[in-house]
């Protein structure tokens, strides 16, 4: 089995780097230098790079990674430069001795894909502790459905999101459901967690129904919540999505 390791990059981005024996992959490289100076320091050499979108600030170390580690095997949706193994939702792969399946969720962007195996899932931008990606290029049924897809995985599943957001989702969260303390809880343990300089990340599936307003559409509370904001009933599970996901996007 791999083991999965965070270098941080930027203000907030997490490089999750999956290791074993001297061999390494990397998710999501939008910065090579910190990445660079962590295999450097443990002498790993770079076999493989899983992306789950576009976005720069998930792609901008691929260039320089592959004139260090020429031979790394880019996997990613097809037309983002450097990608040399497209993939799409339902493609397979191995990489020692772990097999990963790949699921397209889009929303956040259209071309966004996530990355399963060992009962781990590397979700880039789509699902965010206590939280989800905001829409940018699809639309919010599109998101909800992709959500819907993670949210049918065992609830022991790990994710590992691509940002550092946990606190801040967590504060909307308690705004749509004050009274919910499952989400207090949480919020105590990864206060402390960043007090530390500790990732809140990864986390379990199973935590995420019960502190997460975007996987809980369906709940009493949180639908009320939605309606209270919208001013108007809502017809469906999408309809508390889109709501809960414009309320996110001017939330202070």
């Amino acid at each position: 089995m791999f083991t999965v390791t965070p270098v941080r990059a930027f203000a907030d981005n997490y490089i999750w780097v999956l290791r074993q024996d001297t061999g390494a992959l990397a998710v999501d490289p939008g910065d090579a230098a910190p990445l660079i100076a962590y295999l450097q320091h443990n002498r790993l050499a770079l076999q493989g790079i899983l992306l789950t979108h576009h976005h720069a600030d998930h792609t901008g170390g691929i260039a320089e990674l592959l004139r260090l580690w020429p031979q790394a095997t880019v996997y990613g949706p097809a037309g983002i430069p450097g990608v040399n193994e497209p993939v799409m939702d339902g493609s397979r792969f191995h990489w020692k001795g772990a097999q990963f399946e790949v699921m397209a969720v889009p929303g956040h962007t259209l071309d966004h894909l996530a990355y399963l195996a060992e009962g781990k899932l590397f979700c880039g931008d789509t699902l965010f502790g206590a939280g989800c990606g905001r829409v940018f290029e699809g639309t919010p049924a599109m998101m909800r459905d992709s959500l819907a897809k993670i949210a049918a995985l065992p609830d022991t599943t790990r994710f590992f999101p691509a940002h550092e957001y946990t606190l801040s989702n967590l504060r909307f969260a308690l705004a749509v459901e004050p009274d919910n303390e499952e989400i207090l809880l949480r919020q105590t343990v990864d206060q402390k967690q960043r007090a530390m300089e500790l990732p809140t990340l990864p986390t379990e599936l199973g935590l995420e129904k019960t502190t997460n307003p975007f996987l809980r559409c369906h709940v009493d509370s949180v639908k009320k919540s939605a309606e209270a904001k919208a001013g108007h009933a809502l017809a469906d599970e999408t309809e508390v999505f889109t709501v809960l996901r414009e309320w996110k996007n001017h939330f202070a």
